[in-house]
């Protein structure tokens, strides 16, 4: 049996389980001093170097404590990631079978309580239950026409831009990337507007998986359960009255808790993939030398970020039906799989030149793989490689604000966040917030969603070079050479 290489090497043969630890080792007899943390000063200050240490000190699966110090196995390797994926007789996601959820060690106020307790969603379960419920979150993502949402995309972005635009300067974490996501996923969801900055602050708490997790977590769910309830009432064109009627019969909670789930992981990757890549195109001069000189379209360039800065560097990924060998590790039934999202995209055994370009690649990670695989994946390219190229087109020149070298990360236990990313750029020439060009016709954005249901256009796919992604606009934004 062979392994793919995504790199494009000669398959190599999977390697066979290595030998037995003795019992009681690692996670299970170490005392907790003795392992890392995914948690605390030293994963938040340099969770990439962490994991390489993981990976030199215990190879492609590494004992682990999370919050509480309850023990878990990192899964650092991208064929462990993919044998764990792709293996649902032997890891599961029914968090219910977690052992320390049998054993009480799981606090009630317990951070990790809203990520990884169990919920009536498609993500934690498999089978049959699992093709029910994720046929409803599929097939009613896919009713949604990909050009409708690129207009809302252009609409929102239009109007963050017009807030700063004449100033000529900004933070485009602060004042777009944390914004624009949720602005579109509301609008998608069925809610109103002025619930996205609230629902903003939320998801990212829950993310982080602060103190506070819990009440942010009740807040989306009860805001989310009167929407469900609005809608029951008053159905339209939008995803929760969609599963409503969904003919997978979904109840009113699982129609809440899969909005939930939509709306935190969407929200979050999308505005890290939006920060990371926005990074990257003003600080790597090869990126944006690519980019500006049509070699890489703004799709490829998405590829390569999400290659290189998943937007969830780690998640709670499944556990062990039943004792078995992963990676040479003895795993214990009822043990807790991380999957290292982000060390596995880098894995030297499949990608040992990590500066090595790969322009439209799609064999990462970021999404995850096998039947869990993320179903909106495709909705969140649309947000970010449409608000990106119209955020760029409508600021001239636009270069860091700060050196480099002070552009500041947030590190959590599941992604890394970039804190703000200040710049500058030439402030528009006329009062129509354009610097010159034509300006944007509101009055021609799209209003609220129909009614009907439009008929759905092919799944997005990495777009070709044009005349625009490849010449004059790039060019034009980046001619400062800095």
């Amino acid at each position: 049996m062979t392994t793919p290489d995504p790199i494009g090497h000669a398959p190599e043969p999977s390697a066979p389980p290595g030998p037995v630890p003795p019992p009681g080792c690692p996670a299970h007899g170490m005392p907790p001093d003795a392992l890392r943390r995914l948690y605390g000063a030293e994963a938040e200050a340099d969770p990439r170097a962490m994991y390489e240490l993981l990976r030199q000190e215990h190879g492609p699966v590494a004992p682990v404590l999370l919050h509480g110090d309850l023990p878990a196995w990192l899964v650092l390797g991208y064929r462990e990631i993919l044998e764990v994926t792709r293996s649902p007789s032997r890891f599961t996601r029914d968090s219910r079978h977690w052992r320390m959820f049998e054993e009480g060690k799981v606090t009630p106020d317990s951070p990790l309580r809203p990520m990884v307790e169990w919920q009536p969603t498609c993500i934690f379960v498999d089978g049959e239950e699992h093709r029910r419920l994720r046929s409803a979150v599929t097939e009613s993502l896919e009713q949604f026409d990909r050009r409708g949402i690129r207009r809302y995309v252009i609409r929102y972005t239009n109007q963050l831009v017009d807030a700063f635009a004449g100033t000529g300067h900004a933070d485009l974490i602060g004042q777009f990337a944390e914004k624009l996501p949720m602005l579109v996923m509301t609008q998608l969801l069925g809610m109103a507007e002025e619930y996205g900055p609230q629902l903003v602050d939320a998801a990212l708490d829950l993310m982080k998986g602060t103190e506070t997790a819990l009440a942010s977590n009740d807040f989306v769910v009860e805001t989310l359960r009167s929407l469900v309830g609005r809608k029951k009432q008053n159905p339209g064109h939008d995803l929760a009255s969609l599963l409503l009627s969904h003919p997978a019969g979904l109840s009113d909670d699982e129609v809440v808790e899969h909005l939930r789930l939509v709306l935190v992981a969407a929200n979050e990757t999308t505005v890290n993939l939006i920060a990371n890549t926005l990074r990257m195109v003003l600080t790597d001069r090869r990126f944006r030398a690519n980019l500006a000189g049509g070699h890489m379209t703004l799709p490829d360039a998405l590829e390569q970020v999400l290659w290189d800065e998943p937007p969830l560097s780690t998640i709670p990924g499944r556990w062990a039906i039943s004792d078995t060998v992963l990676g040479g590790q003895q795993i214990k039934a009822g043990d807790i799989l991380m999957l290292g999202l982000e060390a596995g995209n880098a894995d030297p055994e499949i990608r040992p030149d990590v500066t090595a370009p790969l322009h439209g690649n799609r064999a990462h990670l970021s999404f995850c793989s096998g039947p869990h695989e993320c179903p909106g994946q495709e909705i969140g390219r649309a947000i970010a490689d449409t608000g990106i190229d119209t955020l760029l087109a409508r600021l001239s020149n636009v270069r860091l604000a700060v050196p480099e070298g002070e552009l500041r990360s947030r590190a959590a236990w599941l992604s890394k966040r970039l804190e703000a990313l200040p710049v500058v750029f030439a402030p528009p020439r006329s009062s129509n917030g354009s610097g010159g060009k034509q300006a944007v016709d509101f009055a021609s954005a799209p209003g609220p969603l129909p009614d009907t249901v439009p008929v759905a256009a092919p799944p997005a796919v990495p777009q070709q070079p044009t005349a625009r992604r490849a010449g004059g606009t790039w060019r034009s934004l980046f001619r400062s050479g800095r």
